[in-house]
């Protein structure tokens, strides 16, 4: 039996499907390589092989928000310090790609946007914890933290292995992205990652793509507030991503999604205002996919304003 929601969301993510930007994506292929060849050349056998990552690796990228991500993972003996490998590396690039690009410092990372195209690449700067240590199969690399709160150890691999093949999370997880790039919310893509996750592991949700998407967003609800909720990242269980949202954040998420399922179970075409298609794309999705029955639907209505929404 049909369902307008989980249809309804089927096509939604189909209008932000990645194959609708394959030529812009390409573009930006083709700058990661020329970084990537840049960097080779410049630090030779003081580095090891950069390898991609990021959303698109993981296949939870949508296509009207997202830039690719570079690793530049260096040997223990190249620099003295991670600020000294950080440091050197953004000015080398500044360098280099400063005129056709604007390239900040932030966070672990060097973002670098090409200013012609708007093509968004970032690189982060890693270096291995021990001499010889990232040619085993552990991969743990040391970040630096531009803000000057120290380093970060991670495991790039061991994150993207942790969603690896897991098609139904990652159905999720390009939803609450959508969610949040539409409403403007603030949160890490890879904290809703390890949320939805920890949510199937939890809960294993079945049915279709509604059913199992309610089922996460009631465990969030049920969950993100207890004091013994935690999000250990799969590259370095001490680092708890639930420990770097504020107590108003974690209250915040909880109500934005408890009064979404309230209101969708209310009038289920409200949905149509919490996730909106990629007009863009949205007739080419309509001829490419199944028939949804949403053709001539309702138009949704936009919430009472006494109501907070997400």
């Amino acid at each position: 039996m049909a369902d307008y929601k989980s249809d309804y969301l089927q096509e939604v993510l189909e209008t932000h499907r990645m194959k609708h930007v394959n030529e812009t994506l390409e573009q930006y292929r083709a700058k990661r390589r020329e970084i990537r060849d840049f960097l080779i050349t410049e630090y030779g056998t003081n580095i090891y092989e950069p390898f991609n990552s990021g959303s698109y690796k993981k296949f939870t990228a949508i296509n009207t928000k997202f830039d690719l991500d570079l690793i530049a993972p260096f040997k223990y003996s190249s620099f003295s310090t991670l600020e000294s490998m950080f440091n050197d590396v953004s000015e080398r690039i500044k360098e280099v790609f400063g005129v056709q690009a604007v390239v900040r410092d932030q966070g672990v990372s060097i973002g670098i946007v090409f200013t012609e195209d708007e093509i968004n690449i970032d690189v982060v700067p890693a270096r291995e914890t021990s001499k010889g240590s990232f040619d085993d199969t552990h991969k743990d690399l040391n970040l630096h933290k531009f803000d000057g709160t120290g380093y970060l150890k991670t495991n790039i691999h061991k994150q993207i292995d942790h969603i690896k093949s897991k098609n139904n999370e990652r159905r999720v997880v390009r939803l609450l992205k959508i969610w949040k790039s539409q409403k403007r919310k603030k949160y890490k893509s890879f904290f809703f990652e390890l949320l939805a996750i920890k949510a199937y592991e939890s809960t294993s949700p079945t049915g279709n793509l509604w059913n199992q998407f309610s089922t996460v967003l009631q465990y969030i609800v049920d969950n993100i507030e207890k004091d013994t909720f935690k999000l250990p990242d799969p590259g370095n269980g001490a680092n708890d991503l639930i420990s770097t949202l504020e107590p108003y954040q974690k209250s915040s998420l909880r109500s934005d999604f408890e009064l979404m399922l309230t209101n969708i179970k209310t009038n289920e075409k409200q949905i149509e205002y919490y996730f909106e298609k990629n007009k863009e794309f949205s007739e080419e999705a309509s001829n490419n996919s199944l028939s949804y029955g949403v053709a001539g639907a309702i138009p949704v209505s936009t919430p009472s304003s006494k109501q907070r929404f997400g």
